[in-house]
This record gives structure tokens, sequence and C-alpha cells, in this order.
């Protein structure tokens, strides 16, 4: 049977998912009238929730005499990891642009990936149905995108065709008869270069990892040179040119779904392989009469980095089961084995691990499947990763698009510029402004949130790294201090009322709170610290008009990147099964202010 292997990139919320769906049912993989979830592939609660793809996937489809191997990759730039990986498996790629929106940052951030591996593209204009579509102009701006990221004579003569994923068709031209997504799936085994059978020793690189309570671990690659046949004895050649024999157990390719045993697989397949011990990504399979390795995935460097801490507040323990810094590290190291953006570093002291990554989404992914797995833990504010060049400090800068109403255009100019963004581009069509900046990703350190309130919800933005660039100067930080809990006991009704002139309040009335609890937003640049647990006195003295009726405005309740984008250096975010908190990494006031006192003389040189 002949096989195609193609890589499907697109760019969040384009319809990769949905498409999938009816490419599956249309190759019948599903049985006659079986209930089926819509977005099959996005499997994890978290994917399913956020209507995003966070890992890369694996299936196949038989498509008349041909096996055609597709790879699901994420369409956000802070999972690049993710993508540069399984790219290495794939001949082609299917790339995925929406009709109305056309090409997107994270589009050609993984799109430049793809180019460098000199992989055969295929174009699909999707929801060409939808109001507003301008299918057309996309198909050019697609065209003037693969002649920006330098495509060879053969891949600027890419083919393409128009598609609605939702209702499952795909036509060559307009104005053909919309039935089903033959013209796509023959496109793809007509201009998707079948892989090239190399002779020779064995030779395959492990890309991707599943895992099994069964078996361990289970290694995923495609066969570069060679072929391999189950029990056959394999050498394994880690990243760090260390040599392993070992066997192969049993031999897997992909099936619609699922996976179907097999005795051997030739050059040029994706396979899943069992039986090898301490397997991981970027490792070389190979003959053990001419062991080979091959070049190891190019991944960027992370541009980020905080410190994950066991919990020590409070009510530490009382809503995780795993709460020990070895059970914190364990899972923090498990992760980085998995996701190679992902690095993972032992500080000085034995408490604290410094985890660096691609962006605030890509940390706050792996904390939220930490919370849910029953991890307790907290984090420190986050870090851009400075860079030395020709003896200056640099920063990382990314590329930031913002889809905004036109007459709110101004706001975000203004606050990208306190920011030390530039404006590279600016474009209004139809009552909205598009922008593009240069920016620090310092600068958008919780630049979505305060624009997301300045603009009501009506901003759409996107960010993609760019390069390091000398150090662009200070940038203001929050210009709002933090209302900091006085005591323990449940937060009293009578005294948030009394408070609320002071600010925001994150806390609901009759939530527990600890002392160095952070509780809410002050609105002046100092913190403020209160006594949320005063009660009203109960005495028969009553005065007409001393009753106050209590009105109190509903808490602010921060997700994840929220809290993270928020914390001041001096404040950690707890993170518990239940609860995601703030609190002051010191406690007790009074060490507050002391410690205080000994940075500024220590700053001052006393």
């Amino acid at each position: 049977m002949e096989i195609r292997n193609v890589a499907i990139i697109a760019h969040v919320d384009h319809g990769k998912t949905t498409l999938v769906d009816q490419i599956l049912k249309q190759c019948h993989v599903f049985r006659e009238g079986q209930q089926v979830q819509e977005r099959v592939l996005d499997s994890g609660d978290l994917e399913r929730e956020r209507g995003i793809t966070i890992t890369s996937k694996n299936f196949a489809v038989t498509y008349g005499d041909v096996r055609i191997n597709l790879i699901d990759t994420p369409g956000h730039a802070d999972f690049g990891g993710e993508v540069e990986r399984v790219l290495k498996m794939a001949d082609g790629v299917l790339l995925l642009v929406d009709a109305f929106e056309g090409p997107m940052p994270q589009t050609r951030f993984v799109l430049q990936k793809a180019m460098h591996l000199d992989l055969k593209p295929v174009v699909v204009i999707n929801k060409v149905d939808r109001p507003g579509a301008r299918p057309h102009e996309v198909l050019d701006e697609v065209f003037s995108l693969f002649v920006d990221l330098d495509a060879s004579d053969e891949q600027l003569d890419f083919r393409g065709v128009y598609a609605s994923g939702r209702d499952g068709w795909a036509v060559d031209e307009l104005e053909d008869e919309r039935r089903d997504l033959k013209p796509l799936l023959d496109m793809i085994v007509r201009h998707v270069p079948a892989p090239v059978a190399q002779e020779g020793p064995l030779q395959m690189l492990v890309a991707a990892m599943d895992h099994s309570d069964y078996v361990g671990r289970i290694g995923i690659g495609r066969i570069v040179r060679g072929t391999m046949t189950a029990r056959s004895p394999v050498t394994l050649i880690k990243r760090d040119g260390s040599r392993n024999r070992a066997q192969v157990k049993q031999l897997y390719v992909f099936d619609n779904l699922g996976r179907r045993e097999v005795e051997r697989v030739e050059c040029g397949d994706i396979c899943a392989v069992v039986g090898l011990e301490g397997v991981d990504i970027g490792d070389t399979l190979c003959d053990p009469e001419a062991p080979e390795p091959l070049p190891i995935i190019a991944v960027d460097d992370p541009t980020l980095s905080l410190f994950f801490m066991p919990n020590d507040s409070p009510g530490y323990g009382q809503e995780g089961k795993y709460v020990t810094s070895r059970q914190v590290r364990e899972r923090l190291l498990r992760e980085a084995e998995r996701d190679v953006a992902l690095r993972v570093e032992d500080t000085a002291s034995a408490d604290k691990f410094k985890v660096s990554g691609r962006g605030i989404l890509h940390l706050s992914i792996l904390m939220e499947r930490m919370r849910r797995e029953g991890y307790e833990f907290m984090v420190g504010q986050p870090q851009v990763i400075y860079k030395e060049i020709d003896g200056r400090k640099a920063e990382p800068v990314e590329i930031l698009t913002v889809d905004v109403p036109a007459d709110l255009a101004g706001t975000v100019i203004e606050f990208a510029a306190t920011r030390k963004g530039e404006m590279l581009k600016m474009d209004q069509k139809d009552g909205r402004a598009y922008l593009e900046f240069s920016i620090p990703s310092r600068g958008l350190i919780g630049f979505r949130s305060r624009m997301l309130r300045a603009t009501a919800g009506e901003i759409v933005m996107h960010h993609r790294f760019l390069q390091y660039e000398y150090f662009k100067g200070a940038i203001p930080g929050r210009t709002t201090g933090s209302i900091v809990s006085m005591g323990d006991g449940k937060a009293v009704a009578f005294a948030l009322d009394a408070l609320q002139d002071r600010g925001t309040f994150f806390v609901e009335p009759g939530e527990n709170l600890y002392t160095g609890q952070v509780i809410g937003e002050y609105t002046r640049d100092e913190d403020l610290v209160v006594n949320a647990q005063k009660a009203k006195q109960l005495t028969n003295m009553r005065a007409a008009g001393s009753d106050r009726k209590m009105k109190i405005a509903p808490a602010l309740k921060m997700s994840l990147e929220e809290a993270l984008e928020y914390l001041r250096p001096d404040e950690y975010v707890e993170c518990t099964p239940q609860s995601i908190r703030i609190r002051k990494a010191i406690l007790d006031e009074n060490e507050r202010r002391k410690a205080a006192k000994r940075q500024r003389l220590s700053e001052s040189g006393d």
C-alpha cells in the first residue's frame, strides 16, 4: 500500500480539528450510526475546554489504495516545540487558512518551520461559506506569505482547494459542485510526494512519546532508512551520545484513530515501537551492526522562566495528594521528557526549581494539568530569559498582531508604546483596525488582560517570537498595589463592604483567608493590609441612620494566566486542585517590612 505523510498546520480557530472530523467520517473510520463527539482529536479536557490543540496526534486514514498518515499539530506559537519535532515525520503539509481572516502570525510561525524542512505544501482556504469571506484575496495573501518566507520555486507552485470543514466539502474552483472532500484527498495523493525508500541499515528518529501502564514507554517516529521488524535487536543512541542495546518487542502502525500491530515496517512509514527502556524524544534507533545517529531535533530556546516551589501556605495539603518538593520535581522532569521545548533546572535551594518555556500559555497549561492530577505548588513571577550578544544584554522580541474596533485603536497604540512597542503596520477595513507591533516579551506580560478591560473584550491579539534584540530599557510594571489579609479566618461581608472604595476584591464573603493572602487590588501603588474578618458589633444600642445597606460588588476571579501576569516580584501564585490564590512570598507583615528594609540598604550599598 502506498503511503503519504502529511502534517496539518493552521492558526488557532481556523477549523483544523473540525475538518479532520469530516475526513474521518468520509473515509469511513466510524461505523454507520456511531455516535461521535465533535472535535474527536481534541481528546484532552483542557483542549476541549479551550478549543485549542495542545499536543500533536497521529492517525491514519485509508483512501483508495493509499494510507495517509496525518499529523495534527497545535496552532499556538507557545506549543511550537510540538510542531518542530513532529514535522520531521512529514513529507508535506496541509496549510489551512480562514477565508475571512487570512494568514495569521502563528500560521507564519509553523509554515516557516515546514519551509526549512523543504516540505511540499497543499493549501486549503477554509470557511469560504462564512459571511465576509474573501477567498481570492486570501489566496493572494498566502502566496505573498510564501514569498516572504523565501519559498523555493517548487513550493511557490503550490496547489489549493476551497473548503468548508464544518459541512465537509472541498472544490478546486468556487463554481464547482460542492459534494465531499474528494478533491482535497485527491490533491494530497497527487501532490504530496511518497516517502523515498532508502536502502541500508535501520535508522529511525523518535519524534513523539506515548506511555502505557502495561508496556511502559512507547517511542513514535518515522523510519528514515532500512526496515524494522518485531523482536529484532536495535541500538538506542541517546541525545548525549550514549548507546544502549534494546529489543523491539512489538511494532504498531497507525490505523484510523488507533494502532494495528504488524511484524514489519518499511522505510518512510510512521510507527510506534514498544519495549525500549529509557527512550526519549530525539533519540535514534539504529542497526546494532551500523550505529549511526541522526541529527538531533533542533528546537528554539525558551523565552520565559519561573520558579516552582512546594506549597507552604497555612492550608497546604488539604486539597492536594502530591505536596512535597520531591513529587513536584519528579512531575516536572517527567513533563520535560515529553515536551522538548520545556527546560527544568535545579537551583541552589532544594525546594526551588527553575522551569523555562515558550510563553505564559505554555507554562500555565503545564500548571493546570498538574493541578488536575492532584498536585499542590506555588510559582513565582514569570521572567524573560536574557542573553548576551556582542557583550550587550539582549532580550526576546515578539511580533504582536492586534484586531480591534477602529475607534479603540488609539488606546492600544498608546499602551503598546508604554511597553516599548513599535508599530510596524496599520490597516483599516469595515470599521476595524489591524495593527502590527514589534514588542519585547516583557511588554506582553499583562498586556492581554489590560487591553481586554480597556476595549470591553473587543480586542483579538496574537503574538509570535521574532528574535533577540538589544535591551529596550525599563518598562513600567503594575501601577496598583495589593490588598493583603491581616489575619486568618473567613471573610466577613461587613468588612468587605466597608473596604470597597479602597479597590477591587478577589474573594467572596465566607471564603477562608490566611495572613499574607492577597485578597484584592489596591487603587494606589502600595500595599494595604486590612482586617477582612471584622464583624459588626452586635449591641442593643441603635441609631436610626447608623445601619448601612450592604451592596458588595462581585469578586474578580482570575484564570491561571491572568494571575501569573498580575504578580509582583514579592508575590506567588498558590495552585491547588480546587483554588488559585495570590499570596505574599513572606506572609508576616513585620517580616516583609524587615526584608524590604534590608533590600533597600543592600541596593544603596550600605
